[in-house]
């Protein structure tokens, strides 16, 4: 998946037609709650599914990026944000030379153990069908009020069942970030993972193992939004720095989602510095001063720890590459 280009022009389209006549991006969501269906879109279900990011003649430098958060209760607006924030995510992350060819993959959490609808998740895309995918998402907002959700079972299927050519042809790892303000069960349950993937495992994962499965593959952070229900529990953040370190970012504003993975992106490519000046490139981006700041003051306990990186000329593009073409590609 993949091949397409993404079109800022094309993608403002769309955001004003819905606009103008008060139609939802989220479609399929309306669609299911209006007709009282609780089901999994086919395009987003992960069961016998794997999905790839794959190098093209367009994108010969592919990396993939993916994005999955919880969708229950309180967290229910962070799709919403990421839709509307989308093209500036873009926008930065191409035109400010960030990665030249990024694969966007968005997928939503739930909780297995409650929930009709526990995982969805889309495909690795380099055009507005990443954009179709959010609109393909089912907003469930349940939960089970034990402040946990089944995110290891969404880190068993990008461990397992995501196949990406920035890893496997260049040893490059990809980009995972969860979102969500609970914790993650203990284990991954060989039942869920039946039911939901579709493979038989011999016995349950501890959800240690899987994240270092994951990280083998992909650079791994989890945001969590701290005025959210859940956000500012000590408990919930501390087991989430037992599992992720300092890649645990606790972001102020959910709005501020996507500035937050274009920071994070641009320090572990080596093309930022420090957050200061990842942050300037955000506003100068587009995006909002306050929401560039909060996305800052998230990534800083990362940077520390990191400490200071050489800058990379990699992604720092000229002047004439990295303005928008004539119908909006970037």
């Amino acid at each position: 998946m993949g091949y397409s280009d993404w079109s800022d022009a094309a993608y403002q389209s769309r955001q004003g037609h819905r606009k103008a006549t008060n139609q939802t991006a989220f479609t399929y969501d309306k669609y299911a709650h209006d007709n009282g269906i609780a089901q999994v879109h086919p395009d987003m279900n992960p069961l016998r599914a794997t999905r790839e990011s794959r190098d093209s003649a367009a994108h010969p430098d592919s990396v993939a990026i993916a994005v999955a958060f919880d969708v229950t209760g309180s967290m229910g607006s962070v799709p919403r944000v990421l839709q509307t924030k989308l093209g500036q995510l873009m926008r930065v992350l191409i035109q400010k030379g960030y990665v030249a060819h990024p694969q966007v993959l968005f997928g939503a959490v739930g909780d297995a153990y409650c929930d009709r609808v526990p995982l969805q998740i889309g495909q690795f895309e380099s055009g507005l069908e990443m954009d179709d995918d959010l609109g393909k998402l089912f907003l469930e907002g349940g939960g089970g009020g034990q402040v946990h959700e089944t995110y290891e079972l969404a880190m068993y299927f990008f461990a397992r069942h995501t196949s990406i050519d920035c890893y496997e042809k260049r040893g490059h790892r990809g980009y995972l970030f969860t979102i969500g303000d609970e914790k993650p069960y203990g284990v991954v349950s060989k039942q869920q993972v039946q039911a939901h993937i579709g493979d038989k495992i011999e016995r349950d994962i501890p959800v240690a193992r899987i994240v270092a499965e994951v990280q083998e593959r992909y650079e791994y952070f989890h945001i969590i939004p701290t005025n959210t229900a859940h956000g500012r529990s000590a408990e919930v953040q501390a087991r989430w720095h037992e599992l992720l370190g300092e890649r645990v970012l606790l972001l102020d504003d959910e709005s501020a989602v996507c500035e937050t993975i274009a920071l994070a992106v641009g320090l572990c490519e080596g093309v930022i510095g420090d957050v200061d000046s990842g942050a300037e490139d955000l506003i100068q981006a587009g995006y909002d001063p306050n929401a560039a700041s909060t996305a800052a003051t998230a990534l800083a306990p990362y940077a520390s720890a990191r400490g200071p990186q050489p800058r990379s000329a990699i992604g720092l593009l000229p002047a004439s590459i990295g303005e928008m073409l004539d119908d909006g590609r970037l």
